[in-house]
């Protein structure tokens, strides 16, 4: 009789070794596992937590009858919600057509190689655009905390491409940036058989609209695609598209963000405090900090953390700096790394729906104007924590870091509005009331971290997922504002599709 139970266990006992002692010739499937790690500063021995179905297997039936419509669907980006609603589409037997301005794994790579090398950028194949879209220089993290049985259709997806089973029941699986490209050709491989049309280096230029109705899309080079399902997954940083849209009578609204800094420890010094005399015997610590200034209703966090990860920079436009995190699978960086953010309430700033991308524009411009005036440009600005947290550089140099194109040493006030920086030091502070030793005074703190989340949303049905101006139009994933990860964007992308369909 099927029977679900918790276990927990000493880190270093096996699993497998205690069902077959207490359970013997019992069937058991691993639902979730986590680590409790919280007391090892102090001596004790971290725990796993696992939860086990006994004498079943959890399977979920994502299965669907083949449907059919009178175009071919459009989908317009190719990061985590475009490609599973692609995946999606071919489910029921629908090949879509897929416009991605960015270029496939291969070439992407190189032409992000060249921008961390010697500066130059491509804004139309980057760190977020391209084969994958910004998830795939994301960490590969796929934890998310929405509730959607669609998750472990993500995981599955996964797995069949090539990912390690550990994902199907681990708290905080992550695939590792190195691993996600793999895994991604393989998904995009597995369409192209099937038939879907995915166009790489294909700009999306507009709607064609009718009466409040989509017929199509204009591509850049002039061309025109008609269809009368789109489906608009471009991600957060597609402003100037969301901007042209908006001018089309798209329907759109202003919502919170969050924006900071990456703060970089000592991969080492980090899972000391965090594991004690445990450490090099968990893999790279993780953390996750938050604190809430209830005089201002203002959170800040922790965000991406990255163990035994990379600082990257990350732009997609010319004259600006951007930063973001990753780790590959094996956490062996020397350095760990997480974003910390402060939150942006949207009723704080003008009224124009595109006050949020004109604020987080003024920080990256800072950013790159800072690193041009004391270096090439290319640099991430940066500082210690403690210079930070005592408002004064000194003149020594940045210890050693992560970041492919280096450091340049600027004051954060040149960057930052004063409101982020009182913010950042108030829960800085508090953070190492929570963590110990949190605030290294070698700790380096690396701006802008602005992409966290688009800081519009495009207006859609509750239940249909659709444009509640144009119809026809399924605004969907990261920027569209109705997700904020991998998983969560695919999850929205299989959503629109059991919808146009259903």
């Amino acid at each position: 009789m099927e029977k679900q139970i918790e276990v927990s266990l000493n880190f270093d006992q096996d699993i497998v070794e205690h069902m077959a002692k207490n359970y013997p010739k019992r069937q058991f499937q691993l639902l979730a596992k986590s680590l409790d790690a919280r007391k090892a500063p102090l001596g004790r021995k971290p725990r796993y937590l696992y939860k086990i179905l006994l004498d079943s297997t959890l399977k979920l039936d994502f299965s669907v009858k083949p449907q059919s419509l009178d175009s071919n669907p459009i989908i317009i980006g190719f990061g985590p919600a475009g490609m599973f609603a692609a995946l999606r589409f071919m489910d029921y037997g629908v090949k879509a057509r897929v416009f991605e301005r960015g270029e496939d794994v291969q070439n992407r790579m190189k032409s992000i190689a060249k921008y961390w090398r010697y500066g130059e950028l491509d804004s139309e194949s980057n760190v977020c655009y391209g084969e994958g879209g910004a998830g795939l220089f994301s960490d590969g993290k796929i934890y998310t905390r929405i509730k959607s049985d669609f998750i472990h259709y993500v995981l599955e997806r996964f797995v069949e491409a090539g990912a390690d089973k550990k994902i199907l029941y681990e708290s905080n699986p992550h695939l590792g940036s190195h691993k996600i490209r793999k895994i991604i050709k393989k998904l995009t491989g597995k369409l192209q058989d099937f038939g879907t049309e995915i166009k790489f280096n294909t700009s999306v230029k507009s709607l064609l609209i009718e009466n409040n109705n989509v017929i199509g899309v204009k591509l850049e080079n002039g061309e025109e695609v008609l269809s009368d399902h789109i489906i608009l997954a471009a991600g957060h940083s597609a402003k100037n598209l969301y901007k042209t849209l908006h001018t089309q009578g798209v329907q759109m609204s202003k919502k919170d963000f969050a924006l900071g800094v990456r703060i970089e420890h000592p991969r080492k010094y980090m899972d000391k405090i965090q594991f004690g005399e445990f450490a090099g015997k968990l893999g790279a610590a993780t953390y996750r900090v938050t604190h809430h200034d209830h005089s201002i209703d203002v959170g800040t966090y922790s965000f991406c953390m990255c163990p035994g990860g990379y600082v990257l920079s990350s732009t997609t436009d010319q004259n600006t700096l951007v930063t973001n995190g990753m780790s590959n699978d094996s956490h062996n960086s020397p350095w760990s790394n997480a974003a910390v953010v402060v939150a942006v309430k949207s009723k704080q700033l003008p009224e124009e729906v595109f006050s949020g991308f004109d604020y987080i524009e003024d920080i990256e411009v800072k950013a790159y104007k800072a690193s041009k005036q004391y270096a090439s440009g290319r640099e991430m600005p940066a500082i210690t924590l403690k210079e930070f947290l005592d408002d004064k550089m000194n003149d020594k140099s940045l210890p050693k870091s992560s970041v492919p194109s280096k450091l340049v040493k600027v004051d954060f006030n040149k960057i930052f509005p004063e409101n982020i920086i009182k913010q950042l030091k108030i829960a800085f502070l508090e953070f190492d009331k929570k963590i110990k030793g949190f605030n290294l005074d070698e700790a380096i703190l690396i701006a802008p971290e602005t992409r966290t989340s688009s800081p519009i949303k495009i207006d859609r049905d509750k239940f249909k997922l659709s444009s509640l101006s144009i119809s026809g139009l399924y605004p969907c994933g990261e920027g569209a504002g109705y997700a904020g990860g991998i998983t969560s964007a695919a999850v929205d992308g299989i959503k629109v599709v059991d919808s146009i369909l259903s």
